[in-house]
């Protein structure tokens, strides 16, 4: 296992150098554009990425409910998501379930404030015998702004810092999805992207005209050249203009709130932070879990794989997620399963192949980049080569370990080995 994590640590050091390159070159063109140097560089980032992840997950079998979650802190020096998973809630019937992803700028304090608080916001206003759907609609925008009123209360006023949200409320007829900021929400219905949010940021011309009516200013894409959402919890230093309520502040806390009435061909919602919509497209995300969902993996494990995915993208974020399944879910295939380990033992015979070939052993990124060069049919939809970093990294590991092996038995006297037994033992492995 040590020797496979180092092998992932090298795929994952080169995407991340890609990506800062590429987030460098977008840099340099916004300067150009607006002609004056970026307010603020690129947050510290650690010299290695963690990677651990505490996949969780349940159901409720009574109203075939499932959900998955799970989180990585990835290259950032700081773990600042959160997020909360509520399959059933108190002094509701049977089908009423919440779940949010938080996150955090400035630090984990609202995020983590969110996830422990909405809950008990959005049920004290939605009381024991909710009015659908505008009436729920109602309580989770009142939800989100007494949440907000209350961490305002708690902060201490030298902090700065903020979180944006995404929450999904379950009822047995619709799905409300309330969402500030750019932590953002997809459904898949009936194998197609049927909904997503749309992030708030202040050039959307509802959020410019706040900002503006506000006595805010827009630089550089941001609210007064800083905070690239124009909503979200705390950042209470954009919530001071005179004489104007919460919701009309340049930066509010009020979110946007949708509600879809519930059909039998809805198969899952996916809510994530930032840092997983920045690697992959609402469709390619929904066109990957629901091609996991048919391997049979469970929620949980296939948001960990997910996670892994984007890392390998070159995702230098914090990233939370969480899947929610409904009864019309994907189900396992027998075709699909056959396919994917068809494709596994394809990838591994030609690593095999491509170590057997070259005078000395190549490096886990010279097969990864030459097998991404290569057309390889039956890759996962939106996932592509990245989503087989692990089962790529494994079969280097292994012929890692002929390798040796073979070095140490075909050692002759002058201490060389014997090219031709590297080639016997990996055909032998393969």
């Amino acid at each position: 296992m040590a020797a496979l994590a180092r092998q992932l640590q090298r795929l994952l050091w080169t995407a991340c150098k890609k990506k800062e390159r590429e987030k460098e070159g977008e840099e340099e063109e916004e300067d150009e554009e607006e002609g004056r140097g970026a307010l603020d560089g690129p947050r510290s980032l650690l010299t290695a990425p963690r990677r651990a992840q505490r996949p969780h997950g349940g159901a409720e079998a009574s109203c075939g409910l499932r959900f998955g979650a799970s989180a990585a802190q990835g290259w950032r020096a700081r773990m600042e998501d959160a997020h909360c998973t509520w399959l059933s809630l108190p002094g509701l019937p049977l089908g009423w379930a919440l779940f949010a992803v938080l996150d955090g700028h400035g630090g984990a304090r609202a995020a983590r404030f969110g996830a422990r608080h909405l809950p008990d916001h959005v049920l004290e206003e939605l009381g024991p015998e909710p009015s659908e759907p505008e009436g729920v609609r109602e309580a989770l925008r009142r939800a989100f702004l007494s949440a907000d009123k209350r961490l305002r209360s708690l902060w201490p006023r030298v902090e700065t810092g903020g979180s944006t949200a995404v929450a999904l409320l379950v009822s047995p007829r619709f799905l409300y999805l309330a969402h500030c900021g750019d932590s953002r929400a997809v459904l898949s219905r009936a194998g197609a992207v049927a909904f997503s949010t749309e992030d708030h940021r202040p050039l959307r011309p509802r959020e410019r005209e706040r900002i503006h009516a506000a006595g805010g200013t827009i630089r550089r894409r941001r609210v007064e050249g800083s905070l690239a959402v124009s909503r979200a919890l705390g950042d209470f230093a954009y919530k001071e203009a005179p004489g104007r309520p919460p919701e009309l502040q340049l930066v509010s806390a009020e979110p946007e709130v949708a509600a879809l009435a519930r059909q039998a061909e809805d198969e899952f919602m996916l809510l994530a932070s930032d840092g997983v919509w920045d690697t992959m497209s609402a469709a390619a995300l929904a066109g990957l879990v629901a091609s996991r969902l048919r391997l049979g993996l469970a929620p949980e494990l296939l948001c960990a794989q997910l996670l892994d995915t984007c890392l390998c993208k070159g995702s230098l974020d914090n990233m939370t997620c969480i899947l929610v399944c409904f009864p019309g879910a994907p189900r396992p295939s027998e075709e699909a399963i056959r396919r994917e380990l068809a494709l596994d033992a394809a990838l591994g015979r030609r690593i095999a192949e491509l170590c057997a070939d070259a005078q000395e052993l190549p490096s886990l990124n010279t097969v990864f980049r030459t097998l991404a060069s290569e057309d390889i049919p039956g890759l996962p939809p939106g996932g592509g080569l990245d989503c087989k970093a692990t089962v790529i990294a494994e079969a280097y590991s292994q012929i890692c370990q002929v390798s040796e092996e073979c070095r140490e038995k075909g050692q002759n006297g002058a201490g060389k080995s014997t090219p031709t037994h590297l080639g016997s033992a990996l055909d032998m492995e393969t």
